[in-house]
Order: structure tokens, then C-alpha cells, then sequence
């Protein structure tokens, strides 16, 4: 069978279950569920992929699933991922009641294109002509949130990571796969557009608490130290590092305090904050850490109080495969047409794809059909084709090209690569980030 008869098999397959393929993305809309907590989600998962392979693991990073489907040789593996989680927005209208999660970034819709490729690879027949095997994992916790939460599994001993894509290469579930590929939505974007070649930030996260001395507020104040003023002097410190963050470098600091104070008449003693330091590149974060670390330790000197650094490890910046890309492009363009596809557009946020990507080849297209701000009561799809159908299907047909015919392509894009981390020194970079406070060097 040629190439392009083989990719029309597969479309067809795909559109005799568009049915179940959009009923999958509405269903999970429907049950939104926060990060190691999706449950529910990866339970239709497995019961989805049940019926087109028995080779797949659950409890994955604690809710996460891979499934196998097996070609006719096994000389590559090719991962197509979907997010499980959602996001905390109570006032979605299809905001769980109870949790207040909501699908506000469009994972749903990653859920349903990554069934959507199983079911068209699978349903066609076309693997036993192809020289590879497709994985599909359904990969908890992308959005960073809830980290009180993460953070006692983590101390439970039941994840070291508080990304789902980071977890899962700490504990191997990447370390036989080749490369991967996943879609994502494009906020405020209604139209079929697509958005290929981007890059992410990435960044540092950290939680600091301020000690100082309780007093009575208006009886004896001078007997306190006021953890509130060294916070506040901390983040004029930080205000009065960002002209020296260069334009190339895209730093954000974003901090905010989580507590203040126990009572109104009582000085402070215990303020707690937190931020992200993000940028372009890890070693611009690195060094824009530092600076931060220096301001946040200098405004708690300056009121002689103490301030505790907590780092956590952040996302890395996402660097897309550019060959593997141009595949992708190629076979969305007959879908949307050549004038809907933009080059070059940077996500506004960060993502642990970029942190796969530092690894394997990786890439993460986003695409429209969606309308309303990401993360927001007024995010929505709105056409469920552009989001569910043809992600499906052009993520399919890439497989093809990349797996057809002896998996050339695929030999080439792995030959070509050339990873910034293998997975031993990216997890050795991140435990010296932790344990140095960001004062290290990492090329």
C-alpha cells in the first residue's frame, strides 16, 4: 500500500468513530479533575485503549497510562501524549461543583485527539505495515498548581516531581521512546489555525518564609521584627533587579504573598511567598534566580528578620524539533490549507513538554478551534472538529511518514538530534538546582 493510500485508511477510520472520538472530548470536559488526582479521566482511558491493544501499564506518576500498538518491526518507538488534568476555575460552566476544577486549557481535547490517533492506527489495520511501534500515554499534572497538595505526595514518598511529564522520566516510562508528539489548543483562536515551530519558557519555582519576632502590634511593637516589612522590602528588591534582565531573556518574576500575618494586632512573625522566576533559556533563568535569591535574602537582612528558600523544580523551555515539525506541517496543511498555518509563535506559558524535549525529540503544535482566554470562565471549543478530528488525524499521518517504508525518517530525526540532557544529568541538573538555591552552572 503507498503512502497516501495508507493515510486515507486511516482518516477513514477515524471518521467512521468520530462519533466516539468527539463523545471522549465532551465526557472528559464533562469530569475535569486537578493534576494526580484524575482518576476518572484515566480510568476512559484504559477503558478506550482496552479495546484496541491489551498492551498497556496504568498507575503511571499515579494516574498515568501508556499503551503500545505494535507495527510489524519494533525498530522505534513514536509517543503521541494527552494531559489528563485540568485546572482550578470554579466559575466554568463545566467546573466540577465540588473542586472547582475545569477543562479551561483545552486538555480534553488532548485526550480525544490522542484516542483519536490509537483509534485510526489501530482500526485501519495500517500498523503491520509500518517499522515501529506507537505509544500513547495519557500523562498526569501538567499544570503547575495545587503544589501543597504535590507536595505532601512528595513527601509521602509517592512522587519526587511535581510535573506529571517530569515524574515520568524520573521513572522511566520515557526511556524507551524515541519521540513524541502532542497538540495543543490556541487560546482565543475560534478559526482552524494552526501554530507550528514555537518555543516556551521555562522556569524556577520557590516558596519562601519570612521569620521575625511576635509583638503586640500596638502595645510594644518595637519587641517584634516584622516578617511583613522584610517581605515587602524583599519585593522592592526584586522590582529594582528587572532593568537588568535583558529584553532576549524573557524573564517574568511573578511573586505573590500567601500569608501575611496571623492577626491584625500582632507583628508578624511568619509571611510566607511565592514565585516563579521564568525565562528563555535554563541558564538565563539560572542567573536571574540568583538575583532574585540575593534581593529576597537582602530585604529580610535589611529588617533583621530570616527568610527560607524552598526551590522547586520548574519546567525547562520547550524547544521544538524543527524536522519533525516540517512532518507535522505537511500533513495539517491539506486539512486547514497552507494560509491557516503561522510559523513562530511562542506560548505565553511554560510547559514539562519542554522538559521531555531537552531529552527526545519533541513536538507540541497548538491549534485552533477554541474560543475565549485559556484558563478563564469564557474559554470553550468551538469547533469540535478542529479540536478533537484533525489533530487526530494529522498527528497520524506524521506517524506514517515517520514510520513507513524501513522508519527513514524517523532513523534520520533521531540521528540528527542532539539532546541538552541525557536523563541521568537532567535529573543531577535539577537536584543541584535544589540543593545549591539556583547557584549553579548548567550548559
Amino acid at each position: 500500500m503507498d503512502l497516501q493510500r495508507m493515510k486515507e485508511s486511516i482518516f477513514e477510520a477515524i471518521e467512521l468513530n468520530r462519533n466516539e472520538i468527539i463523545n471522549i472530548g465532551r465526557t472528559v470536559l464533562m469530569n475535569p479533575e486537578m493534576g494526580y488526582r484524575e482518576f476518572k479521566t484515566a480510568s476512559l482511558v484504559k477503558g478506550i485503549i482496552s479495546g484496541l491493544t491489551r498492551d498497556f501499564t496504568d498507575s503511571l506518576a499515579v494516574t498515568g497510562v501508556k499503551a503500545v500498538l505494535r507495527g510489524r518491526s519494533s525498530r522505534f518507538k513514536i509517543a503521541v501524549l494527552g494531559e489528563l488534568d485540568a485546572v482550578l476555575c470554579p466559575s466554568h460552566p463545566y467546573a466540577d461543583k465540588t473542586t472547582g476544577a475545569a477543562h479551561a486549557c483545552g486538555h480534553n481535547a488532548q485526550i480525544a485527539s490522542m484516542l483519536g490517533t490509537a483509534i485510526g492506527l489501530a482500526k485501519s489495520g495500517i500498523m503491520e505495515s509500518l517499522d515501529g511501534d506507537v505509544v500513547f500515554m495519557a500523562v498526569p499534572a501538567e499544570e503547575f498548581v495545587e503544589l501543597e497538595y504535590r507536595q505532601r505526595l512528595k513527601d509521602e514518598g509517592r512522587i519526587s516531581f511535581l510535573g506529571g511529564k517530569q515524574e515520568l522520566i524520573r521513572i522511566g516510562a520515557f526511556d524507551d521512546i524515541d519521540m513524541a508528539m502532542m497538540v495543543h489548543c490556541h487560546s482565543d483562536t475560534p478559526g482552524r489555525k494552526v501554530f507550528i515551530y514555537g518555543t516556551s519558557t521555562g522556569f524556577i519555582g520557590k516558596s519562601i518564609c519570612f521569620k521575625g519576632r511576635e509583638a503586640h502590634a500596638g502595645g510594644a511593637p518595637h519587641e517584634g521584627l516584622n516578617a511583613l516589612n522584610a517581605a515587602m522590602a524583599a519585593l522592592m528588591c526584586i522590582h529594582a533587579q528587572r532593568e537588568t534582565f535583558r529584553d532576549e531573556d524573557q524573564i517574568r518574576v511573578h511573586p505573590i504573598i500567601t500569608k501575611g500575618g496571623d492577626l491584625v494586632n500582632i507583628v508578624p512573625a511568619d509571611v510566607r511567598m511565592e514565585t516563579y522566576v521564568r525565562g528563555k533559556t535554563l541558564q538565563a533563568v539560572i542567573e536571574a534566580n540568583k538575583k532574585v535569591n540575593r534581593a529576597i535574602m537582602g530585604g529580610a537582612y535589611a529588617i533583621g528578620a530570616e527568610a527560607e528558600i524552598t526551590e522547586i523544580p520548574g519546567y525547562l523551555p520547550l524547544n521544538q524539533d524543527h524536522t519533525l515539525s516540517t512532518l507535522f506541517e505537511n500533513n495539517i496543511k491539506p486539512l486547514v490549507g497552507k494560509e491557516n498555518i503561522t510559523e513562530g509563535v511562542d506560548l505565553p506559558g511554560s510547559t514539562d513538554a519542554g522538559d521531555l524535549s531537552s531529552l527526545i525529540p519533541v513536538i507540541h503544535p497548538t491549534m485552533g478551534g477554541f474560543k475565549g482566554p485559556v484558563h478563564s470562565r469564557h474559554f470553550e471549543i468551538a469547533d469540535e472538529d478542529a479540536a478533537y478530528i484533525l489533530p487526530a488525524k494529522a498527528m497520524a499521518a506524521t506517524i506514517v511518514d515517520l514510520l513507513e517504508n524501513g522508519a527513514g525518517k524517523a532513523e534520520r530525526i533521531k540521528r540528527e538530534f542532539s539532546p541538552q540532557f541525557t536523563k541521568d544529568s537532567y535529573l543531577k541538573m535539577w537536584k543541584q538546582i535544589i540543593n545549591t538555591g539556583g547557584n549553579t552552572h548548567v550548559e
